[in-house]
């Protein structure tokens, strides 16, 4: 059935004349299904430690909607702790972790070799779905990009200008680089593991590439996706990888073919026609209705809907969201834009 799986064909390089579609973060807090499993687990990390209720959660979207594609549900700092960081959620706040702000600190965590013992049941919830889902829907893997979760290593939590690792990097480089190199070398084992389990894709989340400007964001957002890529695919050379350099703008251009990803996920910052031009005559992208939309709904949504699919329609296309979905979305607004992108 791989062959006639629609995403695996664009990221194959297909036109398609209906794009497939899946949604950031489409197994969440807007469905009560998620809510009423998340209160079972108790907390946000039991349920990512819970390979039956995570399980569970990232085909309740598969079975309301029939996206055609399921997304294993985790987190990006699963890593972190998988590398000895402490890791906590506070509710209403976001995560919070121990911090990293030296070499010492980069020298304390774990091998990169002993990530597994910690990711074990995340590896048993890609199985679980590679055998429970739909035989025409796509399994994707994913994890954070080096800098994003290094970001979030370093400040603790999240911060609204990555400041804290900015000014690691422009004070103490050296630690820096260490800490990116490992979490790089942590990356490839993880995503490698998911894909022996299962995972078809493989996706790469730099949620806050956008932050690095010039000579940093070739050096520490490109250069590390394009290790990381390189290495899987040495490992694994049929499986796609996505590649997700949020608010990239101009370096969009090009960040394909420099790493070697299949597609890259746009956000909304950028125009679908803008993309088209400039991005997809290298391949499959994927994007990017603004994510407000989902809480809107209306004649906005099927509007802007129609006009990203008509502007993308020439090459391979992935429909998706610019960010993930909030948690005021409307669950009837999902339904709208599937509606609207495969019927027209």
């Amino acid at each position: 059935m791989a062959e006639q799986k629609t995403i695996l064909k664009a990221l194959a390089g297909e036109t398609q004349d209906v794009p497939p579609i899946w949604m950031m973060r489409q197994a969440g807090r807007y469905l009560p299904e998620y809510k009423a499993t998340r209160a079972e687990a108790g907390d946000f990390l039991s349920l990512c430690y819970n390979p039956d209720l995570a399980t569970e959660v990232t085909l309740q979207p598969i079975r309301r909607y029939g996206f055609d594609a399921a997304i294993l549900f985790a987190d990006i700092l699963l890593v972190p702790q998988a590398l000895g960081a402490d890791l906590w959620f506070v509710t209403g706040e976001g995560p919070r972790l121990s911090t990293i702000t030296d070499q010492a600190g980069v020298d304390a965590l774990r091998p990169v070799e002993d990530i597994h013992e910690t990711l074990n049941p995340i590896y048993q919830t890609v199985r679980n779905l590679a055998s429970t889902l739909p035989s025409e829907t796509t399994l994707i893997g994913f994890a954070g990009a080096p800098w994003t979760v290094a970001t979030y290593m370093i400040a603790g939590r999240g911060t609204p200008d990555q400041g804290p690792a900015h000014a690691l990097k422009d004070e103490n480089r050296p630690a820096f680089e260490a800490l990116l190199a490992r979490i790089t070398a942590a990356t490839v084992e993880y995503l490698s593991a998911q894909i022996e389990a299962g995972a078809e894709v493989v996706k790469l989340f730099d949620s806050w590439a956008g932050s690095l400007k010039g000579e940093d964001f070739t050096r520490y957002a490109l250069t590390p996706a394009q290790e990381i890529i390189t290495a899987l695919k040495a490992r694994h050379p049929d499986t796609p990888i996505i590649a997700f350099p949020r608010e990239g703008s101009e370096n969009y251009i090009g960040f394909a073919k420099a790493t070697g990803a299949d597609c890259v996920a746009l956000d909304d910052s950028v125009t679908a026609e803008w993309a088209a031009k400039h991005v997809q005559v290298d391949g499959c992208v994927q994007g990017n209705l603004a994510s407000r939309h989902m809480v809107t709904g209306g004649d906005d949504l099927v509007r802007e809907t129609r006009a990203i699919v008509d502007a993308l329609s020439n090459g391979p296309h992935i429909f998706n969201l610019g960010h993930g979905i909030t948690p005021d979305a409307n669950p009837d607004n999902v339904q709208l834009m599937i509606d609207t992108v495969r019927e027209g």
